[in-house]
């Protein structure tokens, strides 16, 4: 190859080496070889959609017309669906044209807004521990990214306060994520209230990541930021169908909120994409606006599962807090193993019992100190999993 054809690219080169590359090549490698991985690092639901769901795209994938290409802001249908769920969940109300993007998930939405948002060396504020997007979609449009740890709701937002007051230049947004991917900290209205006031007297953006808004286990349903008054002049919030409904493959997501945001987001959508399948998005809007046992099929099915998994290892040595939200659990490394880090700590675990977790420093590096775990293994396999966990916890805590 030439000269400067090897070299990385700009955007390339912000992006560090992906933590769970190598973990995805040892599992790789070892079902290769025979093994039976039960596999906790990626929150991919093994459930499939509810059958009226999954009917609905059926039929109107049978219609010659709905093959050509879609909206790229969403079809109204899909829009107005998603404005009465956040009347009926929230109590608040959204103009389907102005206020509501469909998204591809809302990874795609994050990353694009991004884009549309950002100027190189504009500073941003985004929490550590969180999911890799809140950062590295940011990193990626040329942003500089300062971290703000996740500790009580009171802490993080003195350390918002004082990063709006301290860094230069001054942050342009900051990124929320609550119920938390990783951590599955939840917070209160009273929080968010409170972030619309440092984000009007700093001049700041808020996004809001609400992709877990429906997968609660404590009977107090998450808010949204968009409850706060005033808080759609300076929010956006995103919200997925991947979890509440079971379709992570269908790539569904919304963005809601500031008509001035949703508009910069919709006209970067307009350049890239066409929107999702039109028969993906007729099925999504009847399963808003269907009926919504398999919603609450699901957060007991998690709950169930979070049940099984702390109990089971806590028999086996690893202790592992009950998760209010989400359908992950955010465990500490046990003591014993602590110095090895979270990458290392989850090789040898994968090597030793075939059982796969993600390690936390892939979420920031405050987290390497943690391990995440998904619920989507049955209680069966969950059983066994902590089963063959045994010996490896028992020699080192001797």
């Amino acid at each position: 190859m030439e000269a400067g054809y090897e070299c990385e690219f700009y955007r390339e080169r912000r992006l560090p080496p992906y933590v769970f590359a190598e973990l995805n090549r040892l599992k790789h490698e070892l079902r290769q070889a025979g093994h039976d991985i039960i596999d906790f690092g990626m929150g991919n639901p093994d459930q499939p959609p509810a059958t009226h769901i999954i009917e609905k795209l059926a039929e109107v994938a049978k219609d010659p017309r709905a093959h050509r290409y879609s909206a790229s802001q969403g079809v109204p249908a899909l829009r107005r669906a998603f404005s009465r769920y956040y009347e009926r969940r929230f109590g608040v109300d959204l103009d389907s044209e102005s206020e509501v993007c469909v998204t591809l998930g809302s990874k795609e939405g994050l990353a694009n807004l991004a884009q549309a948002i950002t100027a190189p060396g504009d500073v941003i504020l985004s929490p550590d521990p969180s999911y890799p997007i809140h950062m590295f979609g940011f990193l990626i449009a040329g942003a500089a990214v300062r971290s703000i740890p996740i500790t009580s709701q009171e802490e993080f937002l003195c350390a918002m306060d004082i990063a709006c007051r301290r860094s230069i230049p001054a942050p342009s947004a900051v990124v929320l994520n609550f119920p938390s991917n990783p951590t599955a900290q939840v917070v209160s209205l009273d929080f968010y209230s409170e972030t619309i006031k440092l984000a009007k007297k700093y001049g700041l953006i808020v996004i809001s990541d609400l992709a877990y808004a429906e997968i609660y286990f404590n009977g107090n349903p998450p808010p949204s930021i968009l409850e706060v008054p005033g808080a759609k002049e300076v929010s956006v919030e995103f919200t997925s169908m991947s979890k509440t409904y079971s379709m992570p493959g269908w790539r569904v997501g919304f963005a809601a909120g500031s008509p001035r945001l949703i508009s910069a987001l919709s006209r970067v959508k307009s350049y890239l994409d066409y929107g999702a399948f039109t028969p993906i998005q007729i099925a999504a809007t009847v399963a808003l606006d269907g009926p919504q046992d398999n919603v609450t099929a699901i957060r007991r099915l998690y709950k169930a599962r979070r049940d099984v998994l702390v109990e089971s290892f806590a028999r086996v040595g690893f202790d592992i807090p009950a998760p209010p939200a989400t359908m992950f659990a955010w465990a500490p490394i046990p003591k014993q193993y602590a110095h090895l880090g979270s990458v290392e700590f989850a090789k040898r675990l994968l090597e030793a019992t075939n059982v796969a977790v993600a390690p936390g420093l892939g979420f920031g590096e405050l987290g390497d100190e943690y391990v995440r775990l998904a619920f989507v293994e049955n209680a069966q396999r969950i059983r066994q999993a902590a089963r063959a966990c045994r010996k490896f916890f028992e020699p080192a805590a001797e």
